[in-house]
Order: C-alpha cells, then structure tokens, then sequence
C-alpha cells in the first residue's frame, strides 16, 4: 500500500521498478495465501524460494547503497547496519520456504 519506498530499494539497472515492487507484492501475498491450502502448499513453496531468490539482488542494492531512507519506509531501512544484517536472513526464510517443497506423508 506504499509502495514508493521499495521502489527506492530496487537496483538502478531493473526497468519499471513500481511495477516490479507491484508485481512481486501480489505474488508474495498469493504465495502466502497458497501454502496455507495443503493442496497448493508445495508449488507455493516453490514460487516462494523463486521469489525470495528474484527479490534478494534489490536486498543487496539496499545494504550497498548504506540503507534506504525514505519516508515510506520504516526507519529501520535506513540503518546501514541492519541493511546488512538482513542479508544473512534472506537465506533463512529461503531455507525455510524450501523446507515446505518436500512431500509430506499425505503425499
């Protein structure tokens, strides 16, 4: 719903960046919403470990760039330390999405 200041975090390189924070917004939530549903839970797992995987060069621009300050954004974004320290956390959510991509026992 505010979207302009992840538009501040996304690398200069990548063409349309609102449209790419839009586009990736609405896949995250129908990716959140799908492993809720134990029939779709290990493709959305998938579609998570992709997503989390596509986003992590705008997390990399962010802590390069010492931290984004912008007023739509908390101001935790605009620590360069914690740009950083979230780095190593895209790893784990990653680890965690692909942890939900094996079969279970109803498989």
């Amino acid at each position: 719903v505010r979207p302009l200041g992840y538009v501040a975090m996304m690398p200069p390189a990548l063409p349309y960046p609102l449209a790419l924070v839009y586009v990736s917004g609405v896949i995250e939530i129908a990716l959140g919403i799908g492993v809720l549903i134990p029939r779709l839970t290990r493709l959305a797992a998938w579609g998570l470990v992709a997503l989390l995987i596509a986003v992590y060069p705008a997390n990399l621009y962010h802590a390069l760039s010492g931290g984004i300050r912008h007023p739509e954004l908390p101001a935790v974004f605009a620590n360069p330390v914690m740009a950083w320290v979230r780095l190593p956390f895209q790893f784990l959510f990653i680890a965690w999405a692909w942890w939900y991509t094996r079969p279970t026992t109803t498989d």
